[in-house]
């Protein structure tokens, strides 16, 4: 184990490693469902209705929205009303690249 391994251990410690790591490993696990990782991929190109999603996705509209829900709760994605039209985005352009990157990795060889 490395020597920043070997800090992962203890009570005290853990709280504090579990506070400080907290909202990265939450949004990691907001990305950990393939069809929230596809709807990622569509908003970092732009903004999308429900209606939208569920097309491109081909998913129903309630499935969509609870993903959508997720991802809002994370902090991933942001609404937009403007009337009866809710459109969806990502938060900000660091959603954009974290997935991209993880996409572009995953897509890599692997030995």
């Amino acid at each position: 184990m490395t020597e920043r391994g070997s800090d992962l251990q203890g009570g005290a410690e853990a709280d504090s490693l579990d506070l400080r790591y907290r909202r990265v490993t939450e949004m990691f696990a907001a990305l950990a469902s393939p069809v929230r990782a596809a709807i990622i991929d569509l908003l970092s190109v732009k903004g999308h209705t429900v209606s939208a999603i569920v097309e491109a996705l081909g998913i129903s509209q309630p499935l969509a929205s609870q993903h959508l829900r997720t991802l809002r709760m994370a902090g991933l994605v942001e609404v937009e009303r403007d009337g009866r039209t809710s459109v969806y985005r990502l938060a900000d352009e660091h959603v954009a690249h974290i997935f991209l990157d993880a996409l572009q990795h995953s897509r890599g060889t692997r030995g």
